[in-house]
């Protein structure tokens, strides 16, 4: 069974940077747009960035542009969130996800789906 898998979550202090990966295990999955979202408790998942499987398109939410940045390795087999700058409200877990559908941001285009890592910002 083909899995995402997210990885360099973390306790990090206000300030500071992490970067998360995302490969996927078992196969692979169709992802002609592939993206980050997270969920903090209490909260709903919401969308942080995704990018094109060619690369050439990207979009980030509001309230982290400027600090996160999405990427690709040159294979397109994992794709990467750096996050500097953090903030104590970036804390939650953090999912990566893929999509058949180019373009994608909302949740409900996403098809494939990691388990989730957890990223933790102290202030």
């Amino acid at each position: 069974q083909v899995q995402l898998v997210e990885s360099g979550g973390g306790l990090v202090q206000a300030g500071d940077s992490l970067r998360l990966s995302c490969t996927t295990s078992g196969g692979t999955v169709s992802r002609n747009t592939m993206g980050w979202f997270r969920q903090a408790p209490g909260k709903e998942r919401e969308f942080v960035a995704a990018i094109r499987w060619s690369g050439s398109w990207t979009d980030y939410a509001k309230s982290i542009e400027g600090r996160f940045t999405i990427s690709l390795d040159g294979a397109r087999t994992t794709w990467f969130l750096q996050m500097n700058s953090l903030k104590s409200d970036d804390s939650a877990i953090y999912y990566c996800a893929a999509s058949e559908q180019h373009f994608a941001t909302h949740e409900r285009e996403f098809n494939s789906w990691g388990r989730g890592t957890q990223v933790t910002v102290s202030s």
